[in-house]
């Protein structure tokens, strides 16, 4: 009945299984314990002894037979407790290892509208703050707008947060977009205007061609690229760009 979760915790199956038999028994021999059990009593002492340096397990001496009773299982919380211990002393060189080592890298390619609702689904599940150079409120094609008021109260749920700096066209033809993502944006330089757009967010660098002003064509390529070294350059160049562009006041 308990068994199962005894081994979820660490013991052994069998460990698990003659711990269960005791604390149904109360006090036992080793043969009694392997009836109980239904385990070979030579299979029987090992997994007492283990049991034993636990402290789940103690021996009462002097009645003959070696007889076995079980410890509170109160004592199972403290072992769970002690190995929660030892993991959280050795959490910071874990993450240290796993930032340090590479990891698995990917490219891929969505395309048309369903694509472009796969890159917002992207989003969702990193969880991670989203950074837009040449941001042209493509979001905003009429296609998405059911998906889009979805997608934007699960990101606010999950803390997802956005800095835009948009294209000069979206400043003087689309004043909406600006006013509905909400602040911080900023505007490109008309002569830096471009077809192309790229996003930013956790390990996702992700490119487009065929987005328009608040609009998406029927056959948009999005590159996505997965790379935690690359994101974080993409980042700086972000920054970069943010830190020249003009603030704006509305």
């Amino acid at each position: 009945m308990f068994a199962s979760v005894f081994q979820e915790i660490g013991l052994s199956p069998n460990e698990a299984k003659i711990y269960e038999a005791l604390l149904q028994v109360g006090v036992a021999s080793v043969s009694t314990i392997s009836i109980k059990s239904n385990i070979h009593r030579r299979n029987i002492y090992d997994a007492i002894n283990r049991l034993i340096e636990k402290g789940l397990v103690f021996q009462i001496m002097g009645q003959g037979e070696n007889l076995f009773k079980p410890v509170d299982p109160a004592k199972l919380m403290e072992l769970v407790d002690e190995k929660r211990a030892l993991l959280d002393s050795a959490m910071p060189n874990l993450e240290k290892l796993y930032k340090k080592k590479p990891h698995d890298e990917a490219a891929y390619i969505y395309k048309g509208v369903e694509g472009f609702k796969n890159y917002l689904r992207d989003i969702l599940s990193v969880q991670e703050d989203v950074c837009f150079i040449g941001a042209k409120g493509a979001w905003f094609d009429p296609r998405l707008t059911s998906f889009l008021d979805r997608f934007l109260v699960d990101a606010k749920k999950r803390g997802v947060k956005y800095r835009h700096i948009f294209d000069a066209e979206v400043k003087t033809h689309a004043k909406h977009v600006p006013r509905s993502v909400g602040r911080p944006y900023k505007f490109l330089p008309k002569k830096y205007s471009t077809p192309s757009m790229v996003d930013i967010f956790g390990d996702h660098v992700v490119s487009f061609t065929g987005a328009g002003l608040c609009q998406i064509s029927d056959d948009i390529t999005i590159f996505v690229i997965i790379s935690r070294p690359m994101a974080d350059s993409y980042r700086t160049w972000f920054q970069f760009m943010w830190d020249m562009c003009p603030e704006y006041k509305a």
